[in-house]
Order: C-alpha cells, then structure tokens, then sequence
C-alpha cells in the first residue's frame, strides 16, 4: 500500500496535480514544514492502520499558528497511544489548505470485469450519497465527460450561486488515472478522496494505491 505523500508522488509523475504536501518525523519538523508551506494547513497522520482517518480524528483542517501545529501534533501521538487498536504512526502529514468542491475517483480490480474506474462527489459523506458513475478502464475524453455528467453534483460542478469545477481538469484527472492503471496493470485499487475542484484550480488531497 502506497500511503498519501508516496502516492500522490506517483500522481504527480503522471501529470496528475496534487496538493502541495510535506512529511513530518517530530513536532519540530512538522512546525518546520508549516511554516515552509505558509499557513493555514492541514495536519494529518501518517500511518498504514488508518484508511478513513476523519473517522480516527486523525485529520485537522485550517491550522493557523505555531501553536496550533504544535497542539495538533501532541493531540495527535495522544490520540495514536489511546487507540483501541494499534496505530503505528509514521509521522505526520503537512498539507496547504486548499478549498473547492469535493470530488472522488477510484479504480478496482473486479475479478469479473477486470479495472474499473469510478469517480463522484467526494468527502466524508461519499458513502451515504453513492453519487457516484463507471467505466470500464481503458476510458477515452468522452467516457469521462460521460461520467462527470452523470452524477447529480455535476449540476453543481458546472457552476451553481457562483460555485464551479474546474470539468476539463476533472475529465483530464480520468483519462490519466486509467491510462496509469493500463501501464502497471498490478494496481488493484486507487482511492483519491476528496480532489478539490474550483474555477481556479483542482488537486488531489488525498491518495492511496494498493498494489499486488
């Protein structure tokens, strides 16, 4: 399993745009990589036992000061030693916060069909809305202009009381997650939940590929 800083750079190799990210050791260096990505951040920790990390209160958004990245960390080792199972903690990631609709595309291996790619409104809701569409992989641009149009979001991704997506950044995000998935066909499934979306811009803040 590829955790969210490997992932994403692997992401990033493929042209797929990403949030600007830094992995912290120790309180010092998460301070350090604050300040080096210039605040508000995001801290979240870094660790193979957490896959929903919101669910573990392992995720703090809009941090703002020295203090409050210093307080997040200690809560964080808190929270890891208090665990009612185990959590190794690699660290801690530092992310610059970013802001805009929230989307999600994923790929599973299906023994059946073989890879197919999904993408929908994302977030910590993404499994009680199941707004969500399907491809076989390989996908061309129409396949993906397909799939955003149908999810009930799309009406809100193609602008709704001043709020858009950024569709083209959307559909191109698609056509390279399947053709990442044609040439290393040993992925089994990829989850990047939530890629924020705006007029401005659209990256993926969180990553995970697990690979057999």
């Amino acid at each position: 399993m590829l955790l969210n800083p490997e992932a994403k750079s692997v992401l990033a190799a493929w042209g797929i745009p990403v949030v600007e990210t830094k992995t912290a050791k120790s309180k010092d260096e998460a301070i350090k990589c604050s300040f080096e990505l210039g605040f508000p951040v995001a801290m979240k920790i870094n660790s193979y036992d957490l896959i929903h990390k919101t669910d573990a209160r392992s995720v703090v958004l809009n941090l703002k000061s020295q203090k409050e990245v210093e307080d997040t960390y200690n809560k964080f080792m808190e929270t890891a030693k208090k665990s009612e199972f185990p959590i190794k903690v690699e660290g801690v990631i530092i992310e610059k916060m970013v802001y805009g609709i929230e989307c999600i595309i994923g790929v599973i291996d299906d023994p059946q069909f073989g890879h197919v790619i999904m993408f929908g409104t994302g977030g910590i809701f993404v499994e009680i809305l199941n707004d969500v569409s399907f491809r076989l992989i390989p996908i061309n641009e129409i396949d993906a202009e397909e799939m955003i149009k149908e999810i009930k979001g799309y009406n809100i991704l193609k602008g709704y009381r001043g709020i858009k997506g950024d569709l083209k950044t959307l559909k191109n995000i698609l056509i390279k997650v399947s053709n990442l998935v044609i040439n290393f066909p040993e992925i089994k499934e990829i989850d990047l939940n939530p890629i924020f979306t705006s007029s401005s811009s659209t990256v993926v803040s969180d990553a995970r590929i697990r690979i057999e």
